[in-house]
């Protein structure tokens, strides 16, 4: 991590002060106010908006010009030029222009696959991440309901059948939507948006396709790009840009990675009736996430015929005559895919924007190194979200966009809170989580217990598949805080949302809105919840004392009373009651 200081923007200047505090007009107006209207709408309203937006943003300037009294006053054409509009990069700028400063942004020209020249306002998550995928997601699950429905007394004549075809264009329709609505969103706030590839040409300037803007501040938010090895025949394989917009429908398709975005288009696919093989190079999928959650979502999957190879790692791809690719990996040869798609990991997109000529320092994989606030090693020049690859998720990269904006523009230095960050796997079944796993509590807090639950859920009692759920609490042995919490199975990533919102009301011994908050979190709950109540430090006491509803899964993580074990490594807890080891941690 870079360790440059960084000093909060401030007032230094005492007469500065005055005007500030004293003057509705702190900042020299437009010659006269008829050329300051003939610039903007003759409609008041507008007018008398966009008058107030530009005298915030004067007074901005010339407060930032003032930081440093050794330094001349500089005129820039903008207080934050932002390179990409993604996330991050949209929502630093938005909030920058709403707290009153001059604000650009620059993209590539949309298009559902990135590349060296084109990409679109909205990002990865929104043009070929999280939202393209979450609506395939929707997609492949109906094959499964459809096989639930057979138990609940439906008939089909004929099998539902699927088209390729419409699904990719709707999806693409609603992209097309969604950047629309970003650029809006841009717009409406003030920030310019100029269509083209940003370089950094020094501290300042930034190129676009040739035109020059200065900048006060430099903001890269670029993210990242899927990465495919090196090996031979590797120009026949997909990544996940290409598998959310192929022409046609896989047959067969070899998914190579087990992180969750290899789990997440498994699922898409098999749920498609595409035959699915994932290859590993490990024993389990999901490494990083907690041991008895990756057992748990290998086995569920594996029941609905998608076929993993373990410990195999890919060496070739070979293409036949009939157009079939074989994969050949250090265990054998498989044949017959119509697809090979490599879901093996993405690297921050940092190539040819100049970085290293103005001396921003990046990690070995070409990651920006930033300090706690996003400042790079240039002190003019700052860094959010995937490029940086601290927690590479969309909610953290909004989170680290407002952080900044607040530093830069409000005197507000925000350092980004990455305490308890919940996040979820829309495989099939789904995962979500917040907290510890089980081996990272027990390697930092020794001594913990651990609650866990298994079992079928009401819906599968009468569609007769082998679908299951499975729950984990864990919390220290000590202080009856929960540490982490953990569910793979229908809903999961909604459920733990709003079970810990919920807790944040308990937080404050609102009794009687824990029943209510009981309710929402299994009506249309979410993730979100159990977040705010990990990171709130609530105990293990305080979701028994929540009152669940029933029937429902979600009710289980307020009703384990009984540990499946108990787990002792600190020596004073030896020998020791729970009740005697709670009472010397004053609990």
């Amino acid at each position: 991590m870079a360790t440059t200081s960084f000093t909060a923007p401030k007032l230094s200047s005492p007469t500065l002060q005055s005007l500030y505090r004293n003057f509705h007009v702190s900042v020299p107006l437009p010659k006269s106010l008829s050329s300051f209207s003939r610039r903007f709408s003759p409609s008041f309203p507008r007018f008398h908006q966009q008058y107030h937006r530009l005298q915030r943003r004067r007074l901005f300037s010339v407060r930032a010009e003032s930081e440093n009294g050794s330094e001349p006053p500089r005129h820039y054409d903008f207080d934050l030029f932002t390179i990409g509009a993604g996330s991050g990069g949209v929502r630093a700028s938005r909030f920058a222009a709403n707290f009153g400063a001059s604000v650009a942004v620059c993209e590539l020209p949309f298009s559902t696959i990135s590349s060296e020249t084109t990409g679109g306002v909205g990002g990865t998550c929104v043009l070929r991440g999280c939202v393209p995928k979450k609506l395939m997601v929707y997609a492949s699950k109906y094959s499964h309901e459809f096989d639930e429905s057979h138990g609940f007394g439906w008939k089909y004549e004929t099998e539902p059948k699927h088209d390729w075809s419409t699904l990719i264009a709707n999806k693409n329709a609603e992209l097309q939507r969604l950047t629309g609505i970003y650029k809006n969103i841009l717009n409406n706030a003030g920030v310019a948006l100029i269509e083209g590839r940003g370089k950094i040409v020094d501290p300042h300037t930034v190129d676009v396709d040739g035109k020059l803007y200065t900048a006060r501040h430099i903001l890269i938010s670029v993210g990242g790009r899927p990465f495919i090895p090196e090996i031979p025949g590797s120009e026949y394989a997909i990544d996940s840009d290409a598998a959310l917009d192929l022409p046609s429908k896989p047959e067969k398709v070899a998914i190579v990675g087990g992180g969750y975005i290899a789990l997440e288009f498994a699922g898409i696919f098999n749920g498609l009736t595409s035959e699915v093989h994932v290859f590993i190079r490990q024993k389990k999928v999901l490494r990083g996430f907690d041991e008895e959650v990756r057992d748990f979502v290998g086995e569920q999957m594996a029941l609905r015929g998608i076929e993993f190879h373990t410990e195999e790692t890919p060496q070739a791809i070979v293409k036949a005559a009939d157009g079939s690719l074989s994969l050949k990996t250090n265990r054998g040869t498989v044949d017959g895919f119509s697809h090979v798609m490599f879901a093996t990991g993405r690297r921050p997109n940092t190539k040819n924007l100049g970085l290293e000529s103005v001396g921003v320092k990046m990690n070995k994989n070409g990651a920006i190194e930033v300090d706690e606030y996003s400042r790079t090693s240039v002190p003019s020049i700052w860094a959010v979200g995937d490029v940086t690859d601290r927690i590479n998720l969309t909610p953290v990269a909004l989170m680290e966009g407002g952080a900044l904006a607040k530093t830069l523009f409000q005197n507000e230095p925000t350092k980004p809170d990455y305490r308890a960050v919940p996040s979820a796997v829309f495989s099939q079944p789904p995962i979500g989580q917040v907290g510890l796993t089980e081996e990272q509590a027990i390697k930092e807090y020794g001594d913990i217990d651990v609650y866990t639950a298994n079992f079928r859920p009401l819906k599968a009692t009468l569609s007769g598949l082998p679908d299951r759920a499975f729950m984990k609490l864990i919390v220290c042995a000590k202080t009856n805080k929960v540490l982490g919490l953990h569910m793979c199975g229908e809903d999961s990533a909604e459920i733990v949302q709003v079970e810990a919102s919920l807790k944040l009301v308990i937080t404050y011994s609102m009794r009687f809105s824990i029943k209510f908050c009981s309710w929402f979190s299994d009506v249309y709950g979410s993730l979100q919840g159990f977040a705010v109540a990990v990171k709130a430090g609530l105990t293990k006491a305080d979701f028994d004392a929540t009152v669940g509803v029933h029937p429902t899964s979600a009710e289980e993580f307020v009703t384990m009373r009984t540990p499946t074990r108990k787990i002792r490594q600190s020596p004073e807890s030896e020998g020791k009651t729970d009740v005697e080891a709670k009472s010397a941690a004053g609990v």
